[in-house]
């Protein structure tokens, strides 16, 4: 199955972005910390005019710990204009690291009379919303495992010198790179409609099963790794019964329970991406 997903209202983000663009600071992108490749925007690139960039990866305990380290590396190497930092943005003491780093970035800015005028932004459910209302100290995003909920831009003063400016999550027209796609999906990133729970599902237990093998073993108990990602999905069901007339295994069941596992971190810190060498 073709993961497609651009919801009309995502058409008129890159217009919000590009005419408030001029008037920011420092531009912060909010990455899933498990593929923060997947999880980015080409279309950000292009509309940050060279403007300092922060790349949040959040989501980081959900994350192998390593290769988000390795992931910082990458990008502070790769990009002089462009700094990264690992976080749970629901943890106060941990977001509240990026308005102080913004603050590092432009430090002419941030006084009475000259706010810090700062832009997050994001695909949808990478925890945008999170992130602001937990800088802010109150709900002022909504916020939920459904993606695309934030719909209009706002602005909003945090009272400490910095005014921040919300964009809807805006994910790229079309999903050309269907390897992505699936990440994206496997993630929670990608709305239900637009997705094969069972295709996705088996994409993530293959990928479960080259790479995290070990946390696959501890989670359900298995006594023998499976030969496939078909079998695991069948042995995952069976475990957690997901059984229909008969005995047999429902499939999408067994799908349904393996995707909530991984999004819900239950299986233990995965990353689906790695950076690459950098010479």
């Amino acid at each position: 199955m073709t993961i497609k997903w651009f919801p009309g209202h995502m058409s008129t983000a890159r217009k919000q972005i590009a005419e408030a663009m001029p008037k920011i600071d420092v531009a912060i992108e909010v990455l899933d910390a498990r593929l923060p490749v997947s999880s980015g925007n080409p279309l950000l690139a292009e509309l940050r005019q060279h403007k300092p960039v922060i790349k949040v990866l959040n989501k980081a305990d959900l994350a192998d710990p390593q290769v988000t380290k390795d992931w910082i590396r990458f990008f502070e190497k790769n990009d002089k204009g462009v700094r990264a930092l690992a976080i749970n943005a629901g943890n106060k003491g941990e977001a509240t690291r990026v308005p102080n780093l913004c603050r590092t970035l432009i430090p002419h800015r941030g006084r009475p009379g000259r706010p810090l005028r700062v832009m997050i932004m994001g695909i949808p459910n990478v925890g945008k919303s999170t992130l602001i209302n937990t800088l802010a100290g109150k709900r002022i995003a909504r916020v939920g495992d459904r993606p695309a909920i934030t719909r209009c831009a706002q602005q909003i003063d945090l009272r400490n010198g910095v005014l921040l400016y919300d964009t809807p999550g805006i994910l790229w027209p079309n999903l050309e790179d269907q390897q992505g796609a699936y990440r994206l999906a496997a993630s929670g990133a990608v709305g239900d409609n637009a997705m094969d729970y069972e295709s996705v599902a088996l994409f993530a237990a293959e990928f479960l099963l080259q790479s995290y093998s070990e946390l696959l073993t501890q989670r359900y108990k298995l006594k023998a790794l499976p030969a496939d990602a078909v079998e695991l999905l069948a042995e995952i069901g069976r475990k957690r019964g997901c059984l229909g007339a008969g005995g047999v295994v429902d499939s999408y069941r067994a799908a349904e329970a393996l995707l909530r596992d991984l999004q819900g971190g239950k299986i233990g810190r995965i990353s689906f991406e790695r950076p690459p060498e950098i010479a």
